[in-house]
């Protein structure tokens, strides 16, 4: 096995990139001394959301101030990281959008039956993170 893949520390407020080890189910070297080693130094457990890991072939894309430390893999293993890295197909991102049109259509409705019980407008915007025009826009439709 040579080095297949890259694990490394996602800075604070950075674009989630690769995946996060925990996803990719157990790897043979997770349990090695060097990651378990590199996690401890750190400070951080394997199931961290900023813990992640990304094929070999795409660690050009890890921030440079990333701590990282590359690890083998085994040939299954590494069809389990290239996948879990893979971009999300159209389907399930238009299917995140029907899900949102529903989601808008819900609180059309949640915004009526709220001032139907008598929250005020300003309220409402407040609670929903909504700006106050779109209330008002909500309740003239």
């Amino acid at each position: 096995m040579a080095d297949d893949a890259c694990l490394f520390l996602l800075p604070a407020r950075h674009p989630l990139i690769g995946a996060p080890l925990a996803a990719v189910g157990e790897l043979e070297c997770r349990e090695t001394p060097a990651v378990q080693g590199w996690l401890h130094a750190h400070g951080v457990s394997a199931s961290s959301e900023f813990v992640r890991i990304l094929p070999a072939e795409t660690e050009a894309i890890i921030p440079e101030e990333a701590e990282r430390l590359p690890v083998p893999l085994s040939p299954e293993e590494t069809i389990r990281v290239q996948q879990a890295c893979a971009p999300r197909s159209v389907t399930d991102i238009e299917s995140e959008l029907l899900d949102f049109r529903d989601t808008t259509r819900e609180r059309e409705s949640l915004v009526h039956r709220a001032l139907t019980a008598g929250i005020p407008a300003p309220r409402i915007a407040q609670l929903t993170g909504l700006d106050p025009q779109e209330v008002g826009r909500l309740t003239q439709g």
